[in-house]
């Protein structure tokens, strides 16, 4: 029997990607992170002995909490948390289990840029439509949840990246960027190896989108339409990305759960 305050890695591989996924923490030591240096999607590492720490970084969220086997460190740790009233799960079999379970995906670590003021920080191009609106809902769900966007002048990005300290991303000459007949969004799944049957057939109509051609997805020209939309209902870039995570929201759970719908009312129409 489940304790009440286990999770399995189906139930936490459902919720990531989602905006109702926990903030997942890796407590696992240094040896056994060296040993296998991979993260699950969208956590974070924080040493088990700062208790102080985590609790200030999770503000009250919920969270589930991981090591290397799903033991002693992330139970105790877990225990903590809710004795002083935060919804806390440990992930039932750790990395071990997440490592070995059939449908997982998982980042390696040397490939995420390091943070800057505590979260990743990236820079591209403003006015953005599809792979500069794409790419930030990937990062945010699936990479760094707290990864913070600058949009600048197109000319500006690399200078702003070299000042700042950011990333930048879908502009000529960079590593996150168009490769061949793929787009930023594909180089992304490729470097932080989060190809997944949802990821793929997303970046199906991503790719055709931004590379117009539409003949490669029925969905492409619908997603074309709501990002220029979206680009004319928001003079503020951050705004627009704000509300363009929800378009890209409701994208994944099509791709993961609802392709295969459709819709025709009244299917029985008379003549």
């Amino acid at each position: 029997m489940a304790a009440p305050n286990e999770i399995t890695v189906p139930q936490l591989l459902r919720l990531i990607g989602t905006p109702d996924c926990p903030v997942i923490v890796d407590i696992s030591i240094d040896p056994d992170h060296e040993e296998d240096p991979y993260l699950i999607p969208g956590s974070f590492r924080h040493p088990h002995t700062d208790i102080a720490g985590l609790k200030e970084r999770l503000a009250g969220r919920s969270s589930v909490i991981t090591c290397q086997q799903g033991i002693k460190l992330s139970q105790g740790l877990v225990a903590r948390l809710r004795q002083d009233g935060l919804q806390s799960e440990y992930l039932s079999g750790g990395m071990y289990g997440w490592r070995n379970h059939k449908d997982m995906i998982r980042i390696p670590a040397a490939n995420i840029p390091d943070p800057v003021d505590g979260a990743t920080l990236w820079v591209t191009r403003h006015r953005p439509k599809i792979d500069r609106i794409a790419c930030p809902w990937l990062i945010r769900r699936f990479v760094d949840p707290r990864a913070r966007f600058l949009f600048v002048a197109p000319s500006e990005v690399l200078g702003v990246a070299d000042r700042y300290g950011a990333t930048p991303f879908d502009v000529e000459d960079v590593h996150f960027s168009h490769r061949g007949p793929q787009c930023t969004f594909d180089t992304m799944l490729d470097e932080f190896a989060l190809h997944s049957a949802p990821l793929d057939r997303l970046a199906e109509v991503v790719r055709a989108t931004d590379t117009n051609t539409h003949e490669k997805s029925p969905q492409a020209a619908g997603l074309l339409a709501i990002s220029v939309g979206l680009s004319r209902q928001y003079k503020d870039d951050v705004q627009q990305l704000d509300a363009g995570m929800a378009i890209y929201d409701a994208l994944y759970r099509w791709a993961r759960d609802g392709q295969g719908e459709g819709h025709d009312w009244p299917n029985e129409r008379k003549a």
